[in-house]
C-alpha cells in the first residue's frame, strides 16, 4: 500500500468519525433546545435560537475543515509522488540529469538533492569503469596481436616439432584468438555505452542479408551435421548500417549452430508485418532454463550447457546482438523451452517514397 493509500484510509477514517460526531452532537443539540422551550420564559427564547444557530453553523465548518485538510495533505504529497515517477525512469545513460527541486528547503528537497548527489557518484564511478575497460582492452590488444603473431609463426614452421607440441601451439593459437574476440567486443560495448560508436544510414536489403547469413550458417553447421534451412525470405529494406546488421545476424545464427543438439535443425525467416521486418531464427537446441532467459542479454551470462560441453564463446554476442537492434530502433526477444529456441528480431521497415 501506497502512502497516499494509507493516508487516505486514515483520513477517511477521521472523516467518519468526525461526521458521526458531528450528526449526533447536532441532533443532541437539536433536542436539548426544543427541551429547554419548554422550560424558559418567551423572552429567553430568541437567545436560544441564536445559540443553536450558531452551534450547529460551527458544528457545519468541522467537515469544510476536514476536506481543507486533506486537499492540503495531497498538495503537500504531490511533490513526493513527483519525485518518485522522475526517480523511475533514471538509468545508466541519463545520470548526469539532475532531477528538479522544489526549492522549498522541505524534506522532499533534501532527498532530490540526496538523489542528485548519489546519481553523480553514480555517473563518476560508470565513466571510471568505462574508461578502465576501454584502456585495459586497448592496451591487451597489442600483445594478444604479438602472440598471434608469434604462433602463426611457430605453426609454419611446426615441422619439426612433436604433435603434442602442435597440439599446444594450435590450443595457445585457439585461446590466443578467443581473448582477441572478447578485447574486442568489450571495447565495442564500451565505446557503445559513451555514444563513441558512429553507425551509417543508409538503405539496407535485408532480404539480401538474411541470404547471406542462411549461406554462413550453412558453413557453420556442416561440421554438426546441423540441417539449415530458409523458410521464407521478404524482399524488404531498413535504414541502418548494413555491418553491424550483418553482425548481428552472424551472432544469431551462430548461437543457433553452437547451441543445438547434433544433426538438429535451425531455421530462418523473414517476413514483413505492420510496417516492421521480422526476422526469426529458431533452433532445436536444449533450451535456455527460465531462470535464465531473464538474464540472457546480460554480458557474460553463459548457461550451464554452454560450459559443461565448453561451447566457444564468452557471453558478449547476445549483448552486441541487443544493442544493435536497439541502435536500428527494434528490439529482441527469446522464447525458449526444451527442444525449441526462437529469437525474434524487430526493425521498422524503411519508408518508401
Amino acid at each position: 500500500m501506497t502512502l497516499r493509500q494509507r493516508l487516505a484510509l486514515h483520513y477517511g477514517a477521521v472523516v467518519v468519525v468526525a461526521l458521526s460526531l458531528v450528526t449526533g452532537l447536532t441532533y443532541h443539540e437539536v433536542a436539548t433546545e426544543r427541551h429547554l422551550r419548554k422550560l424558559i420564559s418567551p423572552t429567553d427564547e430568541s437567545e436560544v435560537e441564536r445559540r443553536m444557530l450558531f452551534d450547529i453553523a460551527v458544528f457545519s465548518l468541522i467537515p469544510v475543515i476536514l476536506v481543507a485538510g486533506w486537499w492540503v495533505t495531497r498538495r503537500s504529497l504531490s511533490p513526493l509522488s513527483h519525485l518518485a515517477k522522475t526517480v523511475e525512469r533514471i538509468h545508466a545513460g541519463n545520470l548526469r540529469e539532475p532531477l528538479p527541486r522544489t526549492g522549498n528547503r522541505d524534506e522532499v528537497d533534501r532527498l532530490t538533492a540526496a538523489f542528485n548527489t548519489m546519481a553523480a557518484r553514480l555517473d563518476q564511478s560508470f565513466q571510471k569503469i568505462h574508461e578502465f575497460t576501454l584502456h585495459a582492452s586497448h592496451e591487451l590488444k597489442t600483445p594478444l596481436t604479438v602472440m598471434r603473431s608469434e604462433l602463426e609463426t611457430a605453426l609454419r614452421d611446426a615441422g619439426s616439432c612433436t604433435p603434442q607440441q602442435r597440439d599446444c601451439l594450435h590450443s595457445l593459437f585457439d585461446e590466443v584468438e578467443r581473448l582477441a574476440k572478447i578485447v574486442d567486443a568489450l571495447t565495442l560495448l564500451t565505446k557503445a555505452d559513451a555514444g563513441q560508436v558512429m553507425s551509417e544510414r543508409q538503405p539496407v536489403r535485408l532480404g539480401e542479408l538474411v541470404r547471406e547469413s542462411f549461406e554462413d550458417a550453412r558453413i557453420l553447421a556442416e561440421p554438426h551435421k546441423v540441417q539449415v534451412s530458409l523458410s521464407e525470405c521478404a524482399e524488404v529494406s531498413v535504414i541502418g548500417d548494413r555491418h553491424r546488421l550483418r553482425q548481428l545476424l552472424l551472432n544469431l545464427v551462430d548461437n543457433a549452430v553452437k547451441y543445438n543438439q547434433p544433426a538438429g535443425k535451425v531455421t530462418l525467416a523473414l517476413r514483413s508485418n505492420n510496417g516492421t521486418a521480422e526476422i526469426k531464427i529458431t533452433n532445436t537446441g536444449a533450451g535456455i532454463t527460465p531462470e535464465l532467459q531473464p538474464r540472457v542479454f546480460d554480458r557474460f551470462v553463459r548457461g550451464d550447457e554452454a560450459r559443461a560441453k565448453a561451447i566457444d564463446g564468452c557471453g558478449l554476442g547476445l549483448t552486441i546482438a541487443q544493442w544493435i537492434a536497439q541502435a536500428h530502433a527494434g528490439s529482441i526477444q527469446i522464447s525458449s523451452q526444451p527442444g525449441t529456441t526462437a529469437v525474434v528480431v524487430r526493425l521498422p521497415l524503411a519508408i518508401s517514397h
